[in-house]
């Protein structure tokens, strides 16, 4: 049988009120970023169209050409989650809401400089390399709260939100957790020594969510769990 965008929703939505309450926190306190990559723009409208506010794109191009078919009505915000090369930064912010993966002061000096002569701010969250796999992008844990004050001191116009990161590829829940609560512990200290909110944990995908949200996620980026696998 194969279920519906609707269907697989409501069925992440039920698999995110239970970590929650696991834990003591609410469903509305985590948002769902539906990911779509090498999914039909026709994919992302019906997931709108059940509810989904937030959408997470991997590459530029894809966000481009999805933003560019959009039948109108309803949009959804939409996130660059995937790693983003400087080159491609003005082409980022003709389209994205925000960048989630800024991994270097040089990626985020190109942001500001651009969303400056656009007059605006542009909200980020700072990626984390919280496994220590070489194939992942992300600083080194050690480095995050040098990288969040370098955009607080010469970023005017990023405004960081906190961090993003990625579980694990190999091991099980303990290791994934690990990795989860490292990142937490990231943002609570970078909280304390520069006094902002930070509200943002991005981590947790289809197949670690649920332990994410118990380790303190509020957005969790999850793909093949609302549209099956990727095509």
């Amino acid at each position: 049988m194969v279920m519906s965008v609707r269907d697989n929703l409501e069925m992440v939505r039920e698999a995110i009120r239970q970590a929650a309450a696991r834990c003591g926190r609410r469903e509305e306190d985590i948002l769902l970023v539906a990911v779509t990559k090498t999914r039909p723009v026709e994919d992302v409208v019906e997931a709108v169209r059940c509810g989904v506010t937030s959408v997470g794109e991997n590459r530029v191009q894809e966000l481009l050409e999805k933003r560019a078919l959009w039948p109108g009505g309803d949009e959804p915000e939409w996130r660059l989650i995937g790693h983003l090369q400087r080159n491609k930064a003005r082409k980022a912010l003709s389209v994205a809401s925000a960048v989630d993966s800024v991994d270097s002061p040089e990626l985020a000096a190109a942001l500001s400089r651009i969303a400056a002569e656009e007059g605006r701010t542009l909200p980020v969250l700072l990626e984390v390399n919280t496994s220590g796999e070489t194939t992942k992008h992300g600083v080194a844990p050690g480095e995050a709260e040098i990288l969040l004050h370098r955009i607080l001191e010469n970023c005017p116009a990023l405004r960081a939100e906190g961090f993003m990161t990625i579980g694990p590829l190999t091991g099980g829940e303990k290791e994934i957790r690990r990795a989860f609560a490292l990142l937490r512990t990231i943002c609570e200290k970078a909280r304390s020594s520069t006094g902002l909110a930070l509200p943002e944990l991005s981590m947790g995908m289809s197949g670690d969510f649920g332990w994410a949200v118990q380790e303190g996620s509020t957005m969790v980026r999850i793909g093949s769990s609302i549209f099956g696998a990727r095509r």
